[in-house]
């Protein structure tokens, strides 16, 4: 789950981060408010005005600003409310902004010393292991500098039976060129950081960037923070976090009846029991000279419910031209899936696309049976290669 930059820095700060103080607002005049509070309680007579949407690269899509006084906040608030911010992590349409974060500016123009790094936590998979990947060039380039520089991105592996160690705070301290004030601050920020990732069950942290004020206090100027799903059970308040605005209607649908759904951008919906299996699906699409429109996992106890919302699900994409129903009957029964692939075709009423289902498993010739008996416009398949010519066929 994503969260916002205001959300990800609350969860920051509880656990000792340091981060600006910031205020959300939803309106210009709430933003004025903000940044009126915020002048009280720092005494700064500047603001960060920035766009609150999940996506990175904000401040090349002008959905970050400076302002310089109460009324630039009210403008620059104005402007950023409700455009359409279109940055290289959106489609081509952009993304609504519905709110704003008003924050202590913590630049200083005119000061040298004031500097950006870039830094992430996330999970090295190839070893199993945690890992702090980090930069002395932080800010909205480090993709350029990861593809022409990568001798200036250096990781830090965690063992996670030690967790993070003061040996190793101090490396990336020193990595950073950090000396003084500035070296003990981060040698501080980034356990607390390491910390608040564990602590918080997060797939991803992306901190960019990391600042360095003119006065040597670290700050975690900007907060990227994914949450692992499968964690949320533990964290009822992060999960009240959820922002449903930011994701896609049809997987938010799919997820009220516990299917996993992922759109895509291809011409072939898939339907399967299991990830593994929806997966080798996907590839056999592939290789038949299609591209799968979708990733849909009804999960091991589908019922005829299920299938029919799938498939209503599915045919809300305009793009599909063909549907393959690949099912494993292990814990579900290859019958209830046929049933339901019936009292869609009754329900919906006429489905345009063709449809290829190959079932295998429990009951697997009685729900082939219960298909071919219906006279529906089915086609029946026993392989997954015949799935996937069929697919191939159906297409040309």
């Amino acid at each position: 789950m994503n969260l916002h930059e205001y959300q990800g820095k609350s969860i920051l700060k509880g656990f000792g981060v340091t981060v600006p103080i910031g205020i959300v607002a939803k309106s210009p005049e709430a933003a004025v408010e903000a940044a009126k509070e915020i002048q009280k309680q720092t005494g700064s007579d500047k603001w960060a005005v920035k766009a609150q949407i999940h996506a990175g690269g904000r401040g090349k899509g002008g959905g970050v600003k400076i302002a310089k006084s109460l009324d630039e906040v009210k403008a620059y608030a104005d402007e950023i409310l409700g455009m359409m911010l279109v940055t290289p992590q959106t489609k081509k349409e952009g993304k609504l902004v519905r709110k704003i974060l008003v924050e202590q500016n913590i630049y200083y123009p005119g000061s040298e010393s004031v500097e950006e790094y870039y830094m992430s936590i996330l999970l090295n998979r190839d070893l199993g292991r945690n890992m702090v990947m980090y930069s002395p060039r932080g800010g909205m380039n480090i993709e350029q500098v990861a593809e022409e520089t990568p001798e200036e991105i250096f990781t830090e592996i965690i063992d996670p039976k030690v967790g993070m160690t003061g040996f190793q705070a101090r490396r990336i301290a020193f990595n950073l060129g950090l000396s003084g004030i500035a070296f003990k601050q981060m040698v501080k920020f980034v356990p607390a950081l390491y910390k608040a990732y564990v602590g918080s069950d997060s797939s991803m942290f992306e901190i960019n960037p990391v600042i360095k004020a003119a006065d040597g206090m670290i700050y975690a100027a900007d907060a990227k923070v994914t949450i692992d799903n499968n964690a949320l059970y533990r964290h009822k308040d992060i999960a009240h976090m959820r922002d449903l605005n930011e994701e896609d209607p049809t997987e938010v649908e799919a997820s009220r009846y516990d299917l996993n759904f992922v759109k895509l951008d291809g011409n072939v919906a898939c339907m399967v029991n299991g990830a593994g299996l929806a997966m080798a699906t996907m590839d056999m699409i592939k290789m038949s000279g299609g591209n799968p429109a979708n990733f849909l996992d009804v999960g091991g106890t589908a019922d005829a419910k299920r299938v029919e919302e799938a498939f209503r699900i599915i045919l809300k994409d305009e793009s599909v031209e063909a549907i393959l129903v690949n099912i494993f009957g292990g814990i579900v029964r290859c019958d209830r899936v046929a049933q339901g692939i019936m009292d869609a075709y009754k329900n919906i009423g006429d489905i345009s696309v063709p449809i290829i289902v190959r079932l295998q498993g429990t009951n697997a010739t009685e729900g082939k049976a219960l298909i071919d008996a219906s006279g529906l416009k089915v086609h029946s398949a026993i392989r997954l290669e015949e799935a996937a010519r069929l697919v191939n066929t159906v297409l040309l």
